[in-house]
């Protein structure tokens, strides 16, 4: 889709210098189809310009999230008192479209949607068209029985069949491939990533974490070991992770996603160990995603602030514990913006396209308002520690994806579905607002809630324990 040329005038653009250090400069920013062709002062405006005053505003690249199940928008609410094991899956296309604009909504203009809820091949039609995941299946709830084969013929039949259609979404969406199967033999995983690469797939995830239910294990060691250890590859979590696998990932430039609100709340490693450790060298290697949406909330300036604070706290209870005070602070609002921006880019390697805003570089944008109640003050004063520390998704007046402007004065624009009938034809609709799609999932959220009522969850748990070889022993209430 062609889009017309826009002139952003007179705002704080966030242009990042030598080693990554954010450099807020007054100037005007000029957008031509989706590309940022000029920032500099004075740009005169053109007949063929939509301009936008951006005067009192904060210009922002667009937040790059890399690890996030997106179709998880019908589960808000459900697992907020939960651990892992409370997990469930719903409806897939209308919790995606419901969580990709939830995305927008809070300045994400690119997102590694780890999807994990490929059960069929009509799911990996409508699902993620980014990180494809082969999923155990459910044969029955009672008694509870998941599938044995992780890897049926339509698994691959279903890549390969949207391999031959990407990159979707005008180029924007590309494919990529997501495998928590490590369990499988190496004469069964190699030859898969040897497929997956002739795909012409360029980045694939799997979650990585210290278990100690199930003890732990290297998963850099393992993948190493079978070669598949590169640039492609971004592990989530990693809270678990050792001096060692910190080496092997700088080594072969493989990268980490933490995710700190799932990390502190299921149970599944402390993200102050990453990437903010002291022991090890793991920064350079790492960025920032949300994770589940269903127990937290989209935006990456919350996990941005989240990761910094907390990993601030745990680093201060240390001199505090010994009678003594610090004497310099943890860590700077910089990193952890950073994180969100240029460092995610590089764990996707599109560092060259996204995460800066740059002439030449694609137009992903967020707008902040530098005068609202929660931002004024700190954004004339330091407009990256008001975003990281201030702001919240109500400041963001505009954000702009690809050249296109998807939200404007606050509020989502209507979203072309027809775009998407290339890999899904379920909604006769070609144009939707975001209330026609709240009140879709409103209503479908009424009838995940019928069959959860049907279930016996803690049944359910139990059995879950048993399929994933879980030592039972390992799960206390009390230490």
């Amino acid at each position: 889709m062609a889009t017309e040329s826009k002139l952003l005038q007179g705002g704080l653009v966030l242009t990042h210098g030598a080693d990554d250090h954010v450099l807020p400069i007054k100037a005007d920013l000029l957008i031509e189809g989706n590309v940022i062709t000029k920032i500099e002062d004075g740009i005169q405006p053109s007949a063929e310009y939509e301009v936008i005053d951006c005067t009192d505003k904060i210009l922002s690249p667009g937040f790059i999230d890399t690890h996030h199940h997106v179709w998880q928008t019908l589960l808000k609410g459900r697992h907020a008192d939960h651990l892992l094991l409370d997990y469930l899956a719903p409806d897939v296309y209308w919790g995606q479209l419901g969580g990709c604009l939830e995305c927008l909504d809070v300045g994400t203009t690119t997102v590694v949607d780890h999807a994990h809820v490929n059960y069929s091949p009509d799911h990996g039609k409508y699902s993620s068209v980014y990180c494809y995941c082969p999923t155990p299946t459910l044969e029955s709830w009672a008694p509870f029985s998941l599938t044995s084969n992780l890897l049926p013929d339509w698994v691959i039949s279903t890549l390969e069949a949207l391999a031959a259609k990407a990159p979707f979404g005008n180029g924007r969406v590309v494919l990529g491939f997501a495998f928590d199967g490590f369990f499988l033999p190496k004469e069964v995983i190699v030859p898969l990533f040897q497929k997956v690469k002739s795909l012409g797939i360029k980045t694939w995830t799997a979650h990585y974490g210290q278990n100690a239910a199930q003890g732990s294990s290297s998963l850099p060691e393992l993948l190493d070991g079978y070669g598949l250890l590169d640039s492609s590859v971004l592990l989530s979590h990693a809270g678990g992770a050792t001096p060692e696998d910190a080496a092997l990932l700088r080594k072969t430039n493989s990268h980490i996603s933490t995710t700190p609100s799932t990390e502190l709340q299921m149970g599944i490693g402390d993200p102050i160990l990453n990437p903010f450790r002291s022991d090890i060298d793991i920064l350079s290697q790492c960025s920032l995603g949300v994770d589940c949406s269903s127990n937290n909330s989209a935006s990456m300036v919350s996990e941005m602030r989240l990761l910094l604070q907390s990993a601030r706290g745990a680093h201060n209870a240390k001199f505090l514990g010994k009678g003594v005070l610090p004497n310099n602070i943890y860590h700077t609002v910089e990193e952890a913006f950073n994180l969100g921006t240029i460092s995610g880019a590089r764990a996707v390697d599109m560092q060259d396209k996204i995460g800066s805003l740059a002439v030449g570089k694609l137009a992903d944008i967020v707008i902040f308002d530098a005068l609202s109640s929660s931002m004024v003050c700190g954004a004339q004063h330091d407009p990256v520690a008001a975003i990281v520390l201030h702001s919240s998704p109500a400041d963001i007046e505009m954000v702009i994806v690809d050249g296109v402007i998807r939200k404007r004065h606050w509020m989502l624009e209507n979203v072309d579905v027809k775009l998407g009938r290339e890999v899904w034809d379920g909604e006769k609709r070609d144009v939707l607002a975001w209330k026609d799609i709240a009140r879709e999932l409103v209503e479908r959220r009424k009838g995940i809630q019928q069959q959860i009522e049907k279930i016996d969850m803690g049944a359910a748990k139990e059995d879950v324990i048993k399929s994933f070889y879980i030592d039972k022993r390992r799960l206390v209430d009390t230490i």
